[in-house]
């Protein structure tokens, strides 16, 4: 290989300079040999300088081209200033040595290496003529600045990237790398089809999510149109939105990108409420966008916080979102149950608990339709005797008179007891309450007002002569499963459900389960869901989907299993498992947590809590109220008002059977050969006697 004759004199020239270097300033130190060596360094200087300035492609090989000039002037200048020849010869050496192995001039004068000298290149073969391709349009000088001119030089270095031009390149103020591209197609009058951020992003060497590339809007005096595009690269914005964003540019790149929690939604602004630790953000999606669609998890994870935690919660009107964020889960606090609380307004709401986003979660002690029926729902430990209880308080604050039956004593309802007019446990006794509350719609539908005429009862009722009477049916499906009652109670229940609302008459059941397949009729389940506002506490994840398919709530809404717990999770798991030490009992702290089902949409929830063991006697008034004393009569009339905890009548459930046919003293239930209450004709003394025989039992 032949050493090119521009390197080997440039090696030369730093040989036979050295020694000048090294001697000259100290036998001569004013002799005109050092001052042009100095005046050449000071020249090399300046250019150094104007070249690092400008920062122009090619800087980086004019300031190496100066560097033996300026390294030739600050050996001159040291030798001067230092006595003795040994450390002179030394700089003098390395300078030469740093220019032969560098060799600025030979090497770095041209932006391409030129090839090795080798064989000859042999004599290029003769090629047949083919048709020119199109060349890209060169631009005009239409008098473009400077920064766009040398933007126009990159372009086209980098190949033009979808066969565009640059027409104009505005800087960014402020930034050192930010500007903004009008680019044009290069063949006028065809649209820009193959641009991309990808391809903008590889010609400035950025990150793809620092370029934009839209459409250019139309404008007096300048085109527009698919043939044009606007491109901005913000290399230096995008490093200060990804170091400290405002809060619009944190929203949209966490949560409202395309993939993200809320997908398409705008940051409005954020509220902190320090009273109650809670932040507030709002957001909007377009309206033709349609119902924001939300990733509860997703949206955690963008909150640095965790679903399970129970911390976060959505809240959707039309187009707006509200996202509450609370420094520890609404839904793990204690809402202690009052008085005033649970007392009815005017239009017979009440306070049941709080929503995820801090609003009061309200119930009903009558509808537009009558009095409220009920649904609770929870398994055992949910919760579901103190949602029962709230209810009680409620209706006995509004001044109804109220009846509770159970399928099972337990101490909360015996403690409920206390404050209702009528309480008793088992089936038999829930199937006389049925029956009672069946002849009272008859008994009320017969009932004068004070205007002498009969209405339909409504909350805003004048002049109506009976009490609104809320009866309520706990582990209703354990008592419609009893073998010889529990037909007929179904039944009972049913019909109650049907006409009670128009006679004041509410029916409240409550159970760990509302599927039909459960035992629920169709009519039933869907009488009660209609004429109520359900409320369905911790349902295990896989039944979430069928429970609130039963409650008519469309799929779309039916909402993500409640966690196992709202504490978070105690850190320090890996330093115990290295210690040997067992995990901290997991604290479920979810009772009273669930949905209140008031329109299509649930809403999570943490109902009020009543204490049974400091006592409920604050939450109730002082006053229990009855029926009026012509109901009574005539539910006495019909056989159908005593004490319904003895056993079964005589002739109660159908035919008197004898004690040998019915050892448990319950008679199997048949259809009822007269009605309740009924007395046969008597006509001789033989007839009375019998008769008589048969009501003592004789």
């Amino acid at each position: 290989m032949t050493t090119p004759r521009s390197v080997v004199l440039e090696r030369l020239a730093y040989t036979l300079a050295a020694p000048v270097l090294a001697v000259a300033p100290n036998l001569a130190p004013d002799s005109p040999v050092n001052t042009v060596v100095v005046l050449t360094g000071a020249g090399a200087a300046v250019g150094t300088l104007v070249a690092a300035k400008d920062g122009e492609l090619g800087a980086g090989r004019k300031i190496l081209r100066w560097s033996p000039l300026l390294l030739a002037a600050a050996v001159d200048v040291a030798a001067k200033h230092t006595t003795g020849w040994g450390l002179d010869a030394v700089l003098a050496t390395a300078w030469a040595a740093l220019g032969c192995a560098v060799l600025p001039f030979s090497r770095h004068a041209r932006r391409n290496h030129r090839p090795a000298v080798a064989a000859p290149a042999p004599l290029p073969e003769p090629q047949p003529q083919l048709a020119l391709a199109p060349q890209p349009a060169v631009q005009p000088d239409d008098g473009a600045s400077a920064f766009t001119r040398e933007v126009r030089r990159l372009w086209e270095h980098r190949g033009n990237p979808g066969d565009t031009v640059v027409v104009t390149a505005s800087p960014h103020p402020g930034t050192p790398h930010d500007l903004t591209l009008l680019l044009r197609a290069a063949e006028r009058g065809q649209p820009i089809t193959g641009l991309t951020d990808d391809a903008v992003a590889a010609a400035f060497a950025v990150d793809v999510s620092d370029v934009r590339i839209e459409a250019v809007a139309r404008q007096y005096g300048r085109e527009s149109g698919p043939g044009w595009k606007q491109a901005h690269v913000t290399p230096d914005a995008g490093e200060k939105r990804r170091r400290s964003p405002t809060l619009h540019q944190w929203w949209a790149d966490r949560i409202g990108a395309e993939r993200g929690p809320i997908a398409g939604s705008e940051f409005v602004k954020k509220v902190r409420d320090d009273e109650r630790k809670v932040t507030h953000y709002v957001a909007r999606v377009p309206d033709e966008a349609g119902e924001p669609q939300v990733n509860l998890h997703a949206l955690a994870a963008a909150l640095k916080t965790k679903y399970d935690e129970g911390r976060v919660f959505v809240t959707l009107d039309g187009s707006k979102v509200l996202v509450s964020l609370w420094d520890s889960s609404p839904l793990a606090q204690v809402f202690p149950a009052t008085r005033e609380l649970l007392t009815p307004d005017a239009q017979g709401r009440w306070v049941t608990g709080y929503l995820g986003n801090g609003q009061p979660a309200r119930n009903r002690v009558y509808t537009d339709r009558g009095a409220a029926h009920g649904i609770f729902v929870a398994p055992s430990g949910g919760g579901k005797t103190q949602l029962m209880a709230l209810h009680v308080a409620a209706d006995a604050n509004y001044g109804a008179a109220v009846w509770l039956a159970t399928e099972a004593p337990d101490e909360k309802t015996a403690a409920l007891g206390r404050h209702v007019d009528r309480y008793g446990v088992g089936a038999l006794y829930m199937i006389r309450l049925l029956r009672a509350l069946d002849a009272l719609m008859e008994i009320r539908g017969e009932m004068p007002w004070d205007d002498g005429q009969v209405h339909e009862w409504s909350g805003d009722a004048v002049g109506c002569p009976y009490l609104l009477l809320s009866a309520y049916l706990d582990e209703f499906l354990s008592a419609a499963r009893h073998g010889l009652y529990g037909a007929e109670i179904m039944d009972l229940a049913e019909r109650v459900s049907v006409k009670g609302r128009k006679y004041a008459i509410g029916i409240k059941v409550a159970g760990q389960s509302i599927y039909v397949q459960d035992g629920f009729t169709q009519l039933l389940c869907e009488n009660l869901r209609e004429n109520c506002i359900p409320v369905v506490l911790k349902v295990a994840p896989k039944k979430i989907t069928d429970m609130f398919k039963a409650l008519g709530v469309p799929p779309e809404h039916i909402p993500e299993p409640l966690p196992r717990s709202f504490s978070p999770a105690e850190e320090g798991r890996i330093e115990r498992v290295m210690r040997g030490e067992p995990e901290p009992p997991a604290d479920s702290n979810t009772g009273g947590a669930g949905w209140i089902v008031e329109s299509k949409q649930p809403d999570v929830l943490r109902t009020l809590y009543m204490d049974f063991k400091a006592g409920i006697d604050d939450c109730f008034p002082d006053v229990v109220e009855h029926l009026t004393d012509h109901e009574i009569r005539e539910l006495e009339a019909r056989d159908l008002w005593f004490d319904w905890t003895e056993p079964p009548r005589p002739g109660e459930f159908g035919p008197v059977l004898d004690a040998e046919d019915d050892e448990d003293g319950d008679a199997k239930p048949t259809r009822r050969r007269k009605a309740a209450g009924s007395t046969p004709t008597v006509s001789t003394a033989a007839q009375a006697l019998d008769a008589l025989k048969k009501l003592t039992n004789a």
